[in-house]
């Protein structure tokens, strides 16, 4: 008698190591299909953005051959995930799906009726916690609300401690292989003409081994110092494991058990660790305030007099500003997929309270030029860089992209990297090249206006136009 396969439908869990759902498929002894679904569902408005797909392209490359080494094949479909399911139970006679479970609120919404489809029709699935440490609905206050302020959220779940999954020692895999796999080149998930992405290689390898090297490396050279050069974008001072935590190539269950195997927890580790509470703070507001992505957090923000101006929002998204660390840090941005965070505050503050753009805008800019555009870090952070989020920075908080410069980037190593026309520039005035005299510009081959353009707005004027906008509220 043949024994019925299980569906292993991959998500943002693209891993094997220390994954609850392959874990449990391997442990029942049937055969395991992996499947890979690329939904186009053009309802939806978060589909993946340009720079994920191209992580996205090389991640199924990384786990394909991580599964062929154990005897198996990632099949990959395109299509509506109803109608995939359809062929797949009819092609292999399977009745049993287990998945990873997502938070995004379109992704509750098909996961809810999937389940409900497939229940009707007798299908199994089991859904397992692979991407946080804790299930938003578990964190509450002791009114059982959802936290609205990160300290006291991350307080609760330290109290609480993360529980660890431990697997029992599971036999080697079996893999239903009689499927056909859609051939991963004809998605056309990469750029070719002009192709945007081509520094992309240069800093990332996407895919879990990529992921473990780069969590090694950061425990070897930089966790010991990350308190102090966390903030110094020219430094590699932070772990830059983001996009391989968004794609699930490694699980922040693995990145706090390895922080505190490695030794006795310091003020490093523990600012380190308090930046994967700030992406579970994330899931969580998302979870419980389903709108975070399009509508302001604090409602009297609905009512904010924002300014809509193109010439503006291009110029921020070129890196054509005027002020050197927001234009090194959108360049950053183009040319790797990836910003330094103390740089994606900085513009971010430059864009809706320099300029009163939509923080909207900037978020949507972010999803499709991020590789670790994560729908809740991305809305969450915004919003709170805007002053209308969750545990939001005050309104009158407005970063001067001078003196964030001068504090962060004091010799001008990240703007002369990113801003090249400027890299003969005096560091007095690596920050603030309109100050410099003519002669000072002409040495250093500066035209402003010409070869690098003119502060979009005044500093000051801006930062009054700003506050009295928010005032209104």
């Amino acid at each position: 008698m043949q024994v019925s396969p299980i569906v292993l439908w991959f998500r943002q869990d693209l891993r094997l190591q220390h994954h609850p759902a392959y874990e449990a498929a391997k442990a029942t002894g049937q055969p395991i299909i992996p499947l890979y679904i690329l939904d186009d569902d053009s309802t939806n408005s978060w589909k993946i953005g340009a720079a994920q797909q191209w992580w996205l392209h090389y991640s199924l490359l990384s786990l394909n051959k991580d599964i062929e080494a154990q005897g198996g094949q990632l099949i990959l479909r395109r299509g509506n995930p109803t109608e995939v399911f359809e062929s797949i139970f009819k092609e292999s006679g399977a009745h049993n799906i287990y998945w990873s479970r997502c938070y995004e609120p379109f992704a509750i919404a098909r996961d809810t009726q999937l389940k409900k489809d497939f229940i009707a029709q007798g299908i199994n699935v089991k859904s397992f916690n692979a991407s946080l440490l804790f299930e938003p609905w578990k964190i509450q206050t002791q009114q059982g609300q959802p936290y609205k302020v990160f300290t006291q959220f991350w307080k609760r779940c330290l109290a609480q401690g993360p529980r660890f999954s431990t697997f029992e020692k599971t036999p080697p895999p079996q893999f239903y292989t009689h499927l056909k796999s859609e051939n991963l080149e004809s998605w056309e998930l990469t750029p070719t003409r002009p192709n945007w992405a081509k520094g992309f290689s240069d800093l990332w390898q996407p895919g879990e081994h990529g992921a473990q090297q780069k969590l090694e490396e950061f425990m070897a050279h930089h966790l010991k110092n990350y308190k102090e050069t966390r903030n110094l974008p020219d430094k590699y001072g932070t772990s830059r494991l983001s996009p391989h935590l968004h794609f699930g190539e490694i699980s922040p269950h693995q990145i706090w058990q390895r922080v505190h195997q490695s030794s006795s927890l310091t003020s490093s580790s523990e600012r380190y660790l308090s930046e994967i509470g700030w992406r579970e703070f994330s899931y969580h507001l998302l979870y419980h305030f389903p709108s975070l992505p399009e509508r302001p957090f604090q409602e009297k923000f609905a009512a904010f007099q924002w300014q809509h101006n193109s010439h503006a929002l291009e110029a921020w998204q070129k890196g054509q500003t005027g002020y050197p660390i927001v234009d090194a840090g959108m360049r950053e941005l183009w040319h790797t997929g990836w910003m330094h965070n103390r740089v994606r505050m900085i513009v971010a503050s430059f864009l809706t309270k320099h300029l009163l753009i939509p923080w909207q805008e900037g978020e949507k800019w972010f999803w499709d030029t991020l590789v670790d555009a994560d729908l809740a870090n991305n809305a969450a952070s915004w919003q709170w860089v805007a002053g209308c989020g969750a545990d939001a920075a005050p309104y009158f908080r407005i970063f001067n992209p001078i003196l964030q410069g001068e504090k962060f980037d004091p010799e001008g190593y990240y703007v002369r990297q990113w801003v090249p026309e400027l890299k003969n520039l005096a560091n007095t005035f690596i920050h603030k090249p309109w100050q410099a005299s003519e002669t000072e510009l002409r040495q250093a081959g500066i035209t402003l206006g010409n070869t690098y353009p003119h502060p979009l707005v005044n500093h000051e004027a801006a930062r009054k136009l700003a506050l009295e906008s928010y005032r209104q509220l």
